[in-house]
């Protein structure tokens, strides 16, 4: 699939609408995060319900033992599991209401991926869940969270606009 950004210069295609519109949006919204300029990321919205987030990691996050520290697992499978849930609901920010995580492998540092599913949920509280893989295809990390709808409307945050 073409992301809008990754459009040849001089293409003919208009931008995207409606569910596309939501998903180019929310990556906008992931990338304009303050927190985020910690990490070198990026998020992708393939479909409802799933979202994916590309990072990689080095020694600049290891814990005194020399292995990547959990508050890296936990902020990458939180991110990937609500905008996983996000995707699914375009009017508010959910928010994270509960999170549990399982360390499975240490991570030394290299390109990872965070996959996030919607799991269920479509009215007060959403349930997804997410997986991190580490760069020869290992699980090291998985998560399962609960979000639900907060009073802040997703058009009135900074960097989020489905027009653009």
């Amino acid at each position: 699939m073409t992301r809008p950004d990754e459009l040849p210069e001089g293409s003919n295609s208009s931008p995207p609408s409606g569910e596309q519109a939501h998903f180019r949006a929310l990556e906008r919204l992931y990338a304009s995060a303050p927190i985020n300029r910690l990490f070198a990321s990026r998020l992708i919205i393939p479909s409802a319900g799933h979202a994916v987030i590309e990072f990689t990691v080095d020694e600049t996050v290891y814990h005194a033992a020399g292995a990547v520290h959990g508050t890296v697992y936990f902020k990458m499978l939180d991110d990937a599991a609500f905008y996983a849930a996000n995707s699914l609901v375009s009017d508010r920010f959910l928010l994270t209401t509960g999170f549990n995580l399982l360390f499975t492998r240490p991570l030394k540092g290299g390109k990872v991926r965070a996959e996030g599913r919607w799991v269920s949920g479509r009215r007060r509280v959403y349930v997804a869940e997410a997986s991190l893989i580490d760069e020869s295809g290992e699980e090291i990390g998985r998560g399962t969270g609960t979000f639900m709808r907060s009073q802040h409307e997703l058009s009135a945050l900074p960097g989020y606009n489905p027009g653009a």
